[in-house]
């Protein structure tokens, strides 16, 4: 570990900096949160008070002591914010999406190889509790060969939010790029691309400026002239959520429901911490309650004896995002999630909404 911290500044101190960025950072050694950028107030003075407080990114950009730029601001500024930094020979981390398209996403991968800097999209759900388990278990074959898998995201928000961007339509919003990334994300860092592409994208709720719902299914061409449906789902009116995995294959079923419990402990409670890295102390376990259920049959000539048990959940740990970036920028590791991995991302999702608009299966091609 080099002996001189990563000096990271946050733009933006919304929902994204105070719960998904600062504290993550904060607790990884070797990386320092030097600056946060809060146009006005002093939440983010209050709650890091050895930060130093800036009211524009212009400030950040132009100091030279910062080494990492971390933008989690509204998604139609990632691309310029994340240009800026990169011109400005800042290694750069832009929460999801990347950017708007991947048109744009790939301007962006190119600059970033251009000035030799690490971009990183902010797709830290790879580290969310129930998908390390199914990675786990998928790896396991427990299941034996996987047929379909079913990732969904269910919230219930009946009513338009006021006063949130994130409910004003614009290229960069709606549902689709909101949870989307993740989504997607995940689907790619298990099986990588699919060949085919369906999608539906909805506007639900009785008033809505941004879609609010979408299904998408990904098909997977598996060695054998064998097939995976890969579907991703989430709506905003859920209020009993369906399981948050569902994955079949020819000898079990793994279900299960709830999301990581991250991000609502820390959205409860923002005054709560991880613990440094280093530390021994848990961050998180999933009680066993949460835990999801595995059922399979191990005679396959009697489907009706079937053994049903809990599977334990790895406990999810956004703090190893910032690890690998750390680690990225030192010349120790890969980058876990690539900017080719964002790019990837949007490409999807710009095919998703090529193939509702056009109502049919695309074939996932590359610009």
């Amino acid at each position: 570990m080099s002996e001189t911290p990563i000096r990271c500044a946050v733009l933006g101190f919304g929902l994204a900096g105070k719960v998904f960025h600062c504290p993550f950072i904060s607790a990884v050694p070797g990386l320092e949160l030097t600056a946060i950028v809060q146009r006005t107030g002093d939440a983010a003075a209050k709650a890091y008070p050895s930060a130093r407080i800036l009211r524009s990114a212009d400030e950040a950009l132009a100091d030279p002591t910062i080494d990492l730029v971390v933008v989690a601001t509204p998604s139609e500024t990632h691309f310029d914010l994340a240009a800026q930094a990169l011109q400005a020979g800042k290694h750069v981390v832009v929460d999801k999406p990347l950017t708007s398209s991947s048109k744009s996403a790939r301007a962006l991968v190119s600059l970033s190889k251009v000035h030799k800097r690490i971009l990183a999209p902010f797709h830290n759900r790879r580290w969310d509790g129930d998908f390390l388990t199914l990675r786990k278990l998928l790896h396991e074959g427990t299941l034996g060969r996987v047929v379909e898998i079913v990732s969904r995201f269910d919230r219930y928000r009946p009513l338009q939010r006021p006063n949130t961007w994130k409910e004003v339509a614009s290229p960069a919003t709606g549902f689709l790029y909101d949870l989307g990334p993740h989504l997607v994300d995940q689907a790619l860092a298990l099986y990588g691309p699919p060949a085919r592409i369906t999608a539906a994208i909805h506007h639900d709720r009785d008033r809505t400026d941004i879609d609010d719902a979408f299904d998408l299914v990904l098909d997977y061409d598996m060695p054998e002239a064998r097939a995976l449906r890969y579907s991703c789902h989430a709506t905003m009116l859920a209020a009993d959520p369906s399981a948050r995995f569902l994955v079949n294959g020819t000898h079990g079923t793994f279900r299960k429901f709830g999301v990581d419990p991250q991000e609502p402990a820390l959205v409860a409670d923002p005054a709560l911490r991880p613990p440094s890295l280093n530390s021994a102390e848990p961050w998180f376990p999933e009680p066993e309650s949460a835990w999801g259920t595995v059922t399979v049959c191990r005679d396959l000539a009697q489907p009706g004896y079937l053994i049903r048990s809990t599977y334990p959940t790895i406990p999810g740990d956004y703090r190893q995002f910032y690890a690998n970036v750390r680690d990225a920028i030192l010349g120790k590791a890969s980058l876990a999630v690539s900017a080719e991995d964002g790019y990837r991302t949007l490409r999807i999702l710009d095919l998703a909404r090529e193939s509702h608009h056009q109502r049919q299966t695309l074939p996932v091609t590359w610009d």
